[in-house]
This record gives C-alpha cells, structure tokens and sequence, in this order.
C-alpha cells in the first residue's frame, strides 16, 4: 500500500506558516509524506533564516510557487497581497500538483490549506483530490468569519465591512466579547484593503464548505463556547506541546539562542518576556515609553526587537539603552519563543497576543500582559484577560501606552499570584488534551485515520 502524500499550503505570513509547519512535523511522525508549499518570497526567507541548521528530512519537502508579486512590492500591504494570491497562485497551485503526480509514484492524497486560502480549497476541489482546511487562529475568530454575513444583514456592519456603529457584540454566550471597531477587517488598513479583506473572507466562507475536516489549533478547554456553537471545527491542539524538533522551518528570522544562556542566569520567575510577533510596528516615541517601562520595573528582561523596528532612530537608541540595562536586560532580534516560554526563569509574557504566542504562553503557565496591535490579537487578548483571567490589559486610552502603566502593569501582575494559578490549570488542561485519551488527541487520531483511509 502506498503512503499518504499530504500538500500543505500556508497563507505567507508567520504565523500561518509556524502551525502548518508544526502540523507537518506531526504527520510525518505518523508515517505520512508532506510537499510543504510557500510562496517564493517566503520560501527565500525561512532557507536564509535556517542557516543550514535544519534538516526538513525526506518525508517533507519544501517547495515554493510565485504569489504574483513583484520583488519590490510590500508584502505588508495585506489588500494587495491577498488580490495577489487569489489572482495567480491558484493556477500556479494546480500546475505543480500536476508536476508531482506526474514525477512521483506516491501522488498528492490529499491537501491541508490555510484557512485563509479557499481558492486552494476549491483547486483541491477542482482536481479530485481530498481537502482539509486548517485553521490558524481562534475558533471564534473563524465563527466570527462564518457570521458575516448576518453582521451586515443585522445591520451591525455594512456591506463594505464598516461597522455602523462602536459597539460591543458576543456571537454567543460565553464566547469573547468583540468590540466592533476591532472585527479583524476592520483594523488592519484602510477602507479600500477593509473592502478587499470583506471580499475575500466572502469567498472563503464559500470554499470552506467543501473542507472534508476543518481543524484548528485550539482546545476544548480553551474555548468551549466557540466548539460548541460551531462542532464542525475541531481542535487538535496544542500542536506545539509534542513539538522537539530542535529547529523548525518556517521561521522567517533566524532565531538567537544565546538568549537561552542568559535566562539561565537569571532566578526563577524573574524574567519579562516581551514580544510582538512579526507584523507590529512601534513608532519611535512609543518605542522610547517601552523601553523606559522595562527598565523602571527593575525586573529582568527579555525583548525581541525585529530588524525591521530596529533601525533609524531605533537602533542609536536601543544601543544606548541595552548597555545602560544591562546586563539585568537583553535585547535580540528574534527568539526561540517556545523554549524562551518554557525556561523557568520566564515570570510573564508582554505580548501582542497573536495566536500562536497566545498559546504558546498558556501551554507553558505563563501570566501575560497584552498589547494587542491588529486583526484577531483583540479577541485573543478579551480571551486572556476576561475569560481565562491569566493576564491584564494595557491602557491604551490615551493613544501611547506609557511607561508608568508598564511599569505598574507589570507590578500588579507579578504580585498577584491568583494569575499564575489560573495559568498553570490552563496549562494542565492544555498539556492533558493532547494526551492519550485528551480531545486533542482523539481528534487528532481520527484525522490521522481518514488521511491513511484517503490513499
């Protein structure tokens, strides 16, 4: 019998790209064979970002197709992006699929796309071939995707996404509360990328419909409400709590472990962890208001400060800053979060609360304070903070976060030692569903069936 050959495809964005890859890292394990596909832009930046650290091994194979874009077009720009990838990777999709059942014996199975890629859905579709959509992000941030269209016929947005007025909904009870104003299409650009964004989740409630499974990285237990208003969606998370692998290949930086020497200096619980993820951007005052909250709370801290932040004005500052902290303070350009998260000395996590830290961090007890900046981190940080109860809000009101309410922030978190309590039950919870027998596990091993039942 011929073994399973799964084509997973990412949208290009890090954290679309670390769970698929996780995912992938897990498939192999069960003797299946993955063609991992990015973007040729992305795929030139996690080869560099290797180093030649990682060995993919034979049973993945990462391959690279073109996203429409142009070398110099700014990939940021999430409208133009998104028209891009609808517009020509869908073809470029069926012609390598074509190409690897034509050159391999063991043809492509079946395909594991993003979410946020139906057209792959509906190539999967089109080509005969079986079709899973994996979620990347919050159960409820998808259930929020499916009800957007009764959102404009209740009069809550309009057509064009634009919400009618500042207001806050719960799509069910239980679930998060979400602010309007905050609905992920409406807080990432501006009304034309708004507009783009509206047409494309339209497009893939539509092709989601065709996903044989949809899985997600998630947990019963971290969103029970969600799985139970939408039992169609099934977590199989969380995918890095049996991930060991010493490097994985999808970072777009390349990751500085000398970060773990110095946590090992430092006391238990002692140490602030204070990351973004890779798409926030701080201005230089805002930067400034950071760096000074860090310091005045005279704990030990860690901070990753992307290449792209650290320049200009930045970067004179920031070296002037690290050598006055240190060595109580360190600063490095990216990370190894899943480790850096499970070292002992880690007290909390300043986070933008995408949902890969956001798991991450619950994964490991970890208390956070949140900093969300776009998309779905609102939702993510509502969960945290007023369902979880493992962390606190920053103030945000005055349009600056400032140093004083960093500094307090952090005090009042680590104080509290009611926060870490709740963190480690999370974490408990979230450790046991992918064990024997846990939910995650269950789920999990009916997928691995019916991909073996594909062939």
């Amino acid at each position: 019998m011929s073994k399973p050959h799964i084509l997973v495809i990412p949208y290009p964005a890090q954290g679309h790209v670390i769970p698929l890859m996780e995912l992938s890292n897990e498939l192999v394990k069960h003797g299946i064979k993955v063609t991992f596909v990015n973007t040729d832009f992305t795929h030139k930046r996690i080869m560099k970002a290797l180093q030649e650290k990682c060995v993919v091994g034979n049973e993945i194979q990462l391959v690279s197709i073109p996203d429409g874009l142009q070398d110099g077009d700014d990939r940021n720009d999430l409208g133009k992006l998104t028209e891009a990838l609808f517009e020509v990777m869908p073809k470029k999709l069926e012609m390598l699929i074509e190409e690897i059942n034509k050159s391999l014996s063991n043809k492509i199975t079946c395909i594991v796309a993003d979410g946020n890629l139906g057209w792959a859905l509906e190539v999967s579709k089109k080509m005969g071939i079986r079709t899973v959509a994996f979620w990347p992000a919050s159960a409820s941030l998808l259930i929020l995707f499916f009800s957007l269209q009764k959102l404009i016929d209740d009069g809550t947005i309009d057509s064009d996404g634009t919400p009618a007025k500042d207001t806050t909904i719960q799509l069910s009870p239980m679930m998060p509360a979400m602010r309007t104003t905050e609905f992920t299409w409406a807080c990432i650009g501006d009304m034309k990328t708004t507009k783009i964004m509206i047409e494309a989740v339209k497009k893939n409630n539509e092709a989601l419909k065709v996903a044989e499974w949809v899985i997600c990285n998630s947990t019963y237990n971290h969103e029970a409400a969600a799985f139970t208003f939408a039992p169609e969606i099934l977590p199989i998370g969380p995918l890095q709590a049996s991930n060991h692998i010493e490097y994985l290949a999808g970072n777009f930086w390349s990751e500085d472990s000398t970060c773990l020497n110095w946590l090992d200096q430092q006391p238990p619980h002692s140490v602030i962890y204070v990351a973004f993820g890779s798409f926030t951007i701080f201005d230089h005052k805002q930067l400034q208001e950071l760096a000074h909250g860090l310091e005045h709370s005279n704990k030990p801290f860690l901070w990753v400060v992307r290449s792209d932040i650290n320049n200009g004005k930045n970067e004179i500052f920031l070296k002037e800053f690290e050598e006055r902290v240190s060595p109580n303070g360190k600063v490095v350009q990216w990370a190894p979060q899943k480790k850096v998260l499970g070292h002992p000395s880690i007290a909390c996590f300043l986070s933008h609360c995408g949902w890969n830290s956001t798991m991450e961090g619950t994964t490991n007890g970890v208390p956070f304070l949140c900093w969300p900046y776009f998309a779905d981190q609102f939702i993510n940080e509502t969960y945290i903070c007023d369902i979880w109860k493992v962390g606190l809000r920053l103030d945000r009101n005055s349009g600056i976060i400032t140093r004083e309410d960093i500094t307090y922030k952090i005090k009042q978190l680590l104080h509290d030692e009611e926060f870490q309590i709740r963190a480690l039950k999370l974490k408990e919870s979230a450790i046991n569903s992918v064990k024997e027998g846990g939910s995650s596990n269950k789920n999990f091993k009916n997928f691995i069936d019916w991909i073996k039942a594909c062939v």
